[in-house]
């Protein structure tokens, strides 16, 4: 499986409403018939990814397991008048169909 297909498959969020995420995870596994979808967030967007991912797999795709989680720290640019560099929590979630 080459990087690029696989890219595709990747979610980043944001900002947006869960429901907007949990659509695109809908939308990535029937519309491409992937077998599996990862979603990437940051900071405060962790918790509207996990809200996405329990959407997603209780109202919708009853047949979604998640299959790996990962977390890690980053590091983010100071903002302007910030001395240093700040560091940010991440996640990804990758969801499976079984």
């Amino acid at each position: 499986m080459s990087s690029l297909s696989r890219e595709s498959n990747v979610i980043y969020v944001g900002r947006k409403p869960p429901m907007n995420y949990a659509l695109g995870i809908i939308t990535s596994f029937t519309g491409s018939n992937a077998k599996e979808v990862t979603l990437k967030a940051r900071g405060q967007a962790i918790t509207t990814a996990i809200d996405a991912v329990e959407i997603a797999r209780h109202r919708f795709m009853k047949e979604l397991s998640v299959g790996k989680i990962t977390i890690g720290t980053e590091g983010m640019p100071p903002r302007e008048g910030e001395g240093r560099a700040r560091m940010v929590s991440t996640i990804e979630i990758t969801l499976r169909r079984e």
